[in-house]
């Protein structure tokens, strides 16, 4: 015990006094790069272990020639797995622009591959949601 006040049951603790930013800056930062938004609230050990299982599921996804979603104008439910795959961040484009990573349809292991691509992005899109409850005082 903190000896600090805790809201009652129900209500939610105001976020840091006079700083607005931090929820906003620690969800931008944890979007951009996974664990950067914990480490940016002081949660190394939380930020180190949730950049690598983001980024072990994306290395898993591209070793077994997973597709990296990107939207498909005749199929608009392209466009989900876009965003979900998105939502890791700095490391989808580097994969999309930067290496020119698009997957393997006739890959061995490219339905599996898939699964894993898109669940770092959206393990990583619960890791923001986790970063503001923080930020706000949700959490600790």
């Amino acid at each position: 015990m903190s000896g600090e006040p805790r809201p009652p049951a129900g209500e939610q603790a105001d976020p840091m006094p006079g700083d607005a930013t931090r929820p906003i800056m620690a969800a931008l930062l944890a979007w951009a790069v996974p664990g950067l938004g914990h480490l940016y609230l002081g949660r190394r050990w939380r930020a180190i272990a949730f950049c690598v299982i983001v980024l072990i599921s994306l290395a898993t996804g591209l070793a077994l020639d997973g597709n990296l979603y990107r939207v498909v104008p005749e199929q608009p439910l392209s466009l989900f797995g876009t965003l979900g795959s998105m939502g890791m961040g700095a490391p989808y484009f580097l994969a999309r622009w930067v290496f020119g990573y698009e997957g393997d349809i006739e890959g061995f292991g490219y339905e599996y591959g898939s699964a894993f691509i898109l669940t770092a992005g959206l393990m990583n899109l619960l890791l923001i949601l986790d970063a503001l409850d923080i930020s706000r005082g949700i959490k600790s």
